[in-house]
């Protein structure tokens, strides 16, 4: 079954190169397009200052951080609970920068070396061209409650992200609506996360009728008549219908 980890950080600044750190990690388990019960959670010691403009943001300062973990400490929990998932993250060039300086600075390998990465503000502005598509502005677009949302935080940015994501994408399976309208992929993933293989029905085949196959044969001679190389005809001279 396909596992996705929906991944926020908050950080002291806004670049890793200029020495700011992860002070708070959150992630949210999908296993088939639905909420699992697990999650991941954890303030962290940035061992360093925290800029007031940035505590302005998600309300966390040195006094709420200064008896937690530093990275290097909780770095194996956290890549065992990624390792092999699909990151879903908003703005992932911002949170994989930060989580890649960490894990580089303790020795870790990097977070695309062993995980596939989907950036859903890349998702969500090819979408919504031309609109916001910040967290708030998605939420809002896609009816997802955020009142709860005073502060940045990681955990419940995640959450919120989880439901943003599978609404875009076409919504969780046991909540869809014989009625809505889903892309293709999405269709593909809901199928192919049916079920154990081998367990999945099979999808219905209608051969077709008499009048179905002469039309289709007359088009291909037609098409064979136009371009003097049609492959369909060739391919279908010998297959039964």
């Amino acid at each position: 079954m396909r596992r996705q980890i929906v991944l926020d950080t908050e950080t002291t600044g806004l670049d890793p190169a200029e020495g700011h750190r992860i002070i708070e990690i959150g992630c949210v388990e999908l296993l088939g397009r639905r909420r699992s019960g697990r999650s991941y959670h954890r303030y962290i010691n940035p061992e360093r200052t925290i800029p007031p403009d940035s505590a302005a943001i998600h309300g966390i300062t040195e006094d709420h951080v200064a008896d937690c973990p530093v990275f290097s400490d909780l770095a194996g929990e956290l890549f065992e609970f990624v390792d092999g998932a699909e990151l879903i993250i908003h703005n992932a060039p911002f949170d994989v920068g930060f989580l890649n300086a960490e894990l580089t600075r303790c020795g870790w390998p990097r977070l695309e070396d062993h995980c596939q990465i989907l950036d859903t503000l890349q998702e969500a502005r090819h979408l919504h061209a031309g609109q916001k598509n910040d967290l708030d502005s998605l939420c809002g677009r896609y009816e997802v409650d955020n009142r709860s949302r005073d502060k940045h935080g990681a955990l419940l940015d995640s959450e919120l992200l989880a439901e943003v994501y599978l609404a875009m994408t076409g919504g969780q399976e046991d909540l869809a609506l014989a009625s809505e309208e889903i892309s293709p992929a999405a269709a593909a993933e809901r199928l192919l996360d049916s079920g154990p293989e081998g367990q999945r029905q099979p999808l219905p085949v209608t051969p077709p009728s008499a009048e179905e196959w002469l039309a289709h044969q007359q088009l291909l001679e037609r098409i064979q008549e136009a371009s003097g190389d049609c492959l369909w005809q060739d391919r279908g001279a010998g297959d039964e219908h």
